[in-house]
């Protein structure tokens, strides 16, 4: 099947998002435009990255379906599980979760897509916007449960949910109308906007992007849902802005966008030993220069051929045979 530049660059953009949230972090309280920058990535990356993920999935009629899904997303997650546990203990990291369903870290990511999986052999029978309502309404009502988090990841598996449906029904005649250029327009109109508003409302709880908690935990137990809303709302904006804004020629680092796996399970590594390290000593707005570059740097290395025949193995259970010798 040959590749669509668009949903690769797509992939790339995102996932340099990801890793630069996750180095940006720490650092959030540096500044209020820090501060900014950080929510602002999160308002949209993730649910961007869950709609392209709902787009490519197809083949749950297959017979082996969820088998294959089994050896795609759900024996990586354990064997990663298995591995980050260790290494956190091994760097000292305090609070890591040793439940082997409770994920660590981003390995939320692949027990949630697996979820997500699974619930669309079900959802993808109804009529499409009976299936996206019901989708949306249980996303609202899941905050409600105040024992809900990241056990199994099930907080953000219903609340991002919709998000994987919406590009599962979605087709490329539809998301070829973003590109119009009055559309690109408005895309970029949104965007700065929504930055303002985030800079003028600096104190917004960035947990509500995450979705990994009741809204009793969020501080708004009755009126959760509401605020859970203007985040779908919100988020719906700029993942369109941002779909708007991908360029779909090739580029030279087009090819990255195949490889965003290796670089969401592998990233981790290197951010959790800077975080428990204190490696980098970024006391000044200007030094988020070098993040990027970091950021940048990370793509580059855990994209490359050599890093990929490395971990393939444990990444997508895939075993090359040794070749024979000759006689």
């Amino acid at each position: 099947m040959q590749r669509d530049s668009f949903y690769d660059n797509a992939r790339v953009g995102l996932i340099f998002l990801v890793v630069f949230g996750h180095l940006l972090q720490p650092y959030t309280n540096l500044s209020t435009g820090t501060q900014t920058l950080y929510t602002w990535i999160y308002t949209f990356h993730m649910p961007a990255f869950i709609l392209v993920s709902g787009f490519f999935a197809r083949g749950s009629s297959e017979p082996n379906y969820i088998k294959n899904l089994i050896k795609k997303l759900l024996l990586p997650y354990i064997i990663f599980q298995i591995i980050y546990t260790g290494y956190y203990f091994l760097i000292g990291k305090p609070n890591y979760q040793n439940d082997l369903f409770d994920p660590q870290w981003s390995l939320w990511f692949l027990l949630s897509l697996f979820s997500w999986h699974l619930l669309l052999i079900l959802f993808k029978k109804m009529p499409t916007y009976l299936s996206i309502t019901i989708a949306v309404a249980i996303g609202l009502l899941v905050g409600y449960i105040n024992d809900i988090g990241s056990a199994y990841s099930l907080s953000r598996t219903f609340a991002f949910f919709p998000f994987f449906l919406v590009g599962y029904f979605l087709t490329k005649e539809q998301l070829a109308v973003l590109k119009k250029p009055i559309f690109r327009t408005f895309s970029i109109i949104i965007m700065v906007t929504i930055a303002v508003f985030i800079y003028i409302v600096p104190d917004f709880n960035s947990g509500w992007l995450l979705a990994s908690k009741s809204y009793s935990h969020l501080g708004l137990p009755t009126t959760g849902a509401f605020a859970r809303s203007l985040v779908y709302f919100t988020s719906s904006l700029m993942v369109m802005s941002f779909f708007s804004l991908v360029p779909s020629r090739k580029f030279s680092f087009t090819y990255i966008g195949e490889r965003t796996l290796y670089i969401y399970l592998l990233h981790g590594f290197f951010i959790q030993f800077i975080r428990e390290t204190d490696l980098l000593n970024i006391t000044h707005t200007f030094h988020l220069i070098g993040l990027v570059l970091l950021s940048f740097a990370l793509l580059y290395v855990l994209s490359q051929r050599i890093t990929v025949a490395l971990f393939e193995p444990i990444i997508e259970l895939k075993f090359k045979p040794k070749k024979a010798k000759p006689n």
